[in-house]
């Protein structure tokens, strides 16, 4: 596990991935959560830590800066991310500034992309919506209750969780333990942008 010195705000462990069961460092619980969105977002996504450390030269001589993860999404994307609270942004923004454009630049060549990452795209409903979905991803769903649950969906069209745990013909218990694992694998569809609640709108993917 690499070793950083703390800030306030950080703390060093691992995060196991739901998917893989690959272990993604990370300094920050900051950065904990934009690595369980990533496998909220993209199950395939492959994410490491610190992919690369990045040499350039400065006025004030030569530097170096390591991006937080690298990211290749399903759809071949790649991605070089940073994650930064935007209160460290604004404080230190002129010695950050000439690593983050080394970085763009370097991902560039390689037709990807330099991403900074703050709190207000991170800690939003989507995370509270990974946090409770991506457990069940892997859970047991019996198979005559999830070809119930989508076919109620279907049938009422852009039912709510509500309405379709109502209309499927069975312990409601049930019901809703099969429909939250179709929907944390991905064949009830929601607006992810949404916190998930009982009027949350379902759909067969």
């Amino acid at each position: 596990m690499r070793r950083i010195p703390l800030s306030r705000r950080s703390h060093v462990t691992g995060f196991g991935s739901f998917e893989t069961g690959v272990v993604v460092e990370h300094e920050s619980a900051l950065e904990r959560d934009f690595a369980l969105l990533v496998s909220f977002d993209d199950p395939d996504a492959a994410i490491v830590s610190q992919p690369m450390t990045i040499r350039f030269a400065t006025d004030d001589g030569p530097r170096r800066y390591t991006p937080d993860f690298g990211v290749k999404w399903s759809d071949g994307r790649y991605e070089l991310v940073e994650v930064k609270y935007r209160a460290d942004l604004r404080l230190n923004w002129p010695s950050l500034r000439p690593g983050f454009v080394a970085a763009r630049d370097a991902v560039r060549e390689a037709n990807g992309r330099f991403r900074i990452v703050t709190e207000s795209a991170i800690r939003c409903p989507r995370l509270d919506n990974a946090r409770r979905l991506l457990p069940l991803r892997k859970a047991p769903l019996d198979a005559g209750l999830a070809e119930t649950a989508r076919t109620v969906v279907m049938r009422m069209g852009t039912p709510t969780l509500r309405e379709t745990v109502t209309a499927m013909p069975c312990d409601r218990a049930a019901a809703l333990g099969a429909v939250w694992r179709l929907m944390a694998r991905g064949d009830l569809v929601f607006d992810p942008r949404l916190a998930v609640g009982f009027d949350t709108r379902l759909r067969v993917s």
